[in-house]
């Protein structure tokens, strides 16, 4: 809406009012759109017209005329009047609502900044707690990762300490002459256990092994150590006599125990050896367990054969060693025994030629390592010797299958050992 300023409308107020009162007629004479007609003539009895009266009555017409236009100006005034106020009124009514509409985008605004603060403050917040739990996380996972290399180093240590208590502040000890003169046998880590039954695979053990420290070094000795051996298969046995004959280094056999049958043989023949004086040495004629009823007697008479050439290339040089015939030393065994089982206490043994040293002690140097830890030998019996128990309840153990050409060397009078 357009409004006018006071002065505009006072002023086209009065020219409204000007125009008018110029245009229209005067009171006292309308105009009339009759066509003038002669004015009828005036009565006889008519007075003339007074001037000075005609004059009052125009300006009495004015006068009511200018107090319409002083009337007419009054409500104009009046109505300008109004009109100012009502657009005072809207102009403040206007600027109400304009100040209401700038309060409300105000409170808008300053809402929206408030958020927009809270959300900035929020963000930072969450900023810091996230860079907080980093940190935290980052802690943790440093502390954990001491921690875990705090007890990694701790078990490293325990393992290298319970490394350590495994092995002896000692080093073997390597003589040339390893018997001292207090009768005390000095063992070296050229050590080679020989315990149980002989087989083929106690034959590979032992061959090896001594093929090894040879190459390791041909001048100390090796010791074949047998705690307990009830002996076993001659050609495994014999093969372990003719790796003892070829080492250049002395191979010396030491008894702790029990060696019989091929095990006493190996220890006879041995350039040197020793045993216990409680040790037991056991010499006997081949024997072995044959289902005769599988063989005919020509059969029968190839093993008896085979047997005693076994026995002849056994027995001779240990009789010859005793300083007697191969006859002498069978009647001698069937003196001693009607099972012909000819068993000697080391000292005795010794008298005998069977063994060259009795010990009073023997010093393994070569435990410089926890023996719980060490390898041990491949097993000299084989799968099929598992204990088994037959249908009278008395356990036994098969014999491994020998060479057709092979006998048992083996001390058994129990019947422990059978075979199949």
């Amino acid at each position: 809406m357009k409004f006018l300023t006071p002065c505009a409308l006072l002023g086209l107020s009065l020219t409204t009012a000007w125009s008018q009162a110029k245009e229209a007629p005067p009171a006292e004479t309308p105009v009339s759109n009759v066509a003038p007609q002669a004015a009828p003539a005036p009565p006889e009895s008519a007075k003339p017209v007074d001037p000075a009266s005609e004059l009052e009555s125009l300006t009495a017409a004015n006068k009511l005329d200018a107090e319409r236009l002083s009337k007419d100006t009054a409500q104009l005034r009046a109505e300008i009047s109004r009109l100012k106020l009502e657009r005072e009124l809207i102009t403040e009514q206007l600027a109400l609502e304009s100040a209401k509409r700038q309060s409300a985008i105000g409170d808008a605004i300053a809402k929206i900044e408030a958020e927009k603060e809270q959300l900035t403050q929020e963000a930072e917040l969450s900023k810091l707690r996230a860079e907080k739990l980093a940190n935290d996380l980052k802690s943790i996972q440093t502390e954990s990762s001491l921690e875990i290399t705090r007890l990694q180093n701790e078990i490293t240590q325990i393992e290298t300490e319970e490394k350590r208590s495994q092995f002896a502040d000692s080093p073997p000890q390597y003589l040339a002459n390893p018997l001292k003169e207090d009768g005390t046998l000095v063992i070296s880590d050229r050590r080679i256990p020989l315990n149980g039954m002989i087989t083929p695979a106690t034959a590979d053990f032992i061959t090896n092994r001594i093929d090894y420290w040879n190459n390791k070094d041909s001048k100390l000795p090796i010791f074949i150590v047998i705690d307990d051996s009830p002996g076993g298969s001659v050609m495994a046995g014999y093969r372990i006599l003719k790796s003892m004959e070829a080492s250049t280094a002395p191979v010396h056999v030491v008894v702790k125990s029990f060696a019989a049958s091929m095990a006493a043989c190996i220890t006879t023949l041995a350039k040197e050896s020793y045993a216990y004086p409680n040790a037991i040495i056991l010499h006997h004629q081949i024997s072995a367990q044959i289902a005769f009823a599988r063989l005919n007697l020509t059969q029968q008479r190839e093993f008896y054969e085979d047997s005693q050439r076994w026995w002849n290339r056994l027995a001779t040089p240990v009789a010859e060693k005793m300083g007697v015939s191969t006859e002498e030393f069978i009647k001698r065994m069937y003196t001693r025994s009607t099972s012909g089982d000819w068993s000697e206490f080391g000292d005795k043994a010794k008298e005998l030629k069977w063994v060259n040293h009795i010990v009073t002690g023997i010093q393994e140097t070569s435990y410089t390592k926890d023996p719980g830890t060490t390898d041990k030998p491949k097993p000299t019996v084989t799968a099929h010797s598992e204990e088994q128990v037959d249908p009278d309840g008395k356990p036994f153990a098969w014999l491994p299958r020998l060479n057709p050409k092979d006998v048992y060397f083996l001390y058994n009078p129990d019947g422990y050992y059978r075979m199949r």
